[in-house]
């Protein structure tokens, strides 16, 4: 039997109602800076060692299609199909493996390329948004976290209802 080949990615997708990101902390004379979106999909999306950019579209394709938003009939279909908005949020976090008592990620991708990859993949998702009538007719929103700081999230789900998913 073949060993299975390591994880390039993980995402994990949170139904919610709404959510507000906070993307930049309030400063000396001036406010937090917040994205919010209403009913839709919350991204948490992780790149480890290996992922490159042929992996992108292939992940955004799986993510947007997959049928786990409930519509007003209590049918699954995909967010495109809802249509909802999706919030995309860079989680490092998602890349760590328990040793001992602690937290280790070894795994992730270098910052740099990271960054390269999470930029792509919000990329992606507004085009493929955007290419979706649906979508555009509802006026769908893509908002998205910086990559490689601590963000706040104010999250409204009707769950809990979250999925894991490896690429």
């Amino acid at each position: 039997m073949a060993a299975a080949r390591p994880a390039l990615a993980r995402a994990l997708l949170q139904q919610c109602v709404s959510a507000r990101l906070q993307v930049k902390p309030p400063e000396r004379g001036s406010e937090a800076e917040w994205v919010e979106i209403q009913r839709g999909l919350v991204i948490y999306i992780c790149f480890f060692k290996g992922a490159d950019e042929d992996l992108v579209p292939k992940i955004v394709n799986t993510l947007l299609n997959v049928k786990l938003s409930e519509n007003e009939s209590g049918e699954y279909v995909s967010v495109l199909d809802l249509p909802g908005d999706v919030l995309i949020i860079p989680q490092a976090t998602l890349g760590g493996k328990l040793k001992g008592k602690k937290m280790q990620y070894h795994a992730n991708i270098e910052k740099e390329k990271g960054l390269e990859l999470y930029s792509q993949f919000v990329t992606v998702c507004e085009k493929e948004l955007a290419a979706n009538a649906k979508c555009v007719e509802a006026g769908v929103l893509v908002k998205h976290g910086t990559y490689g700081n601590r963000q706040v999230l104010k999250l409204d789900t009707n769950g809990p209802y979250t999925h894991l998913i490896e690429f």
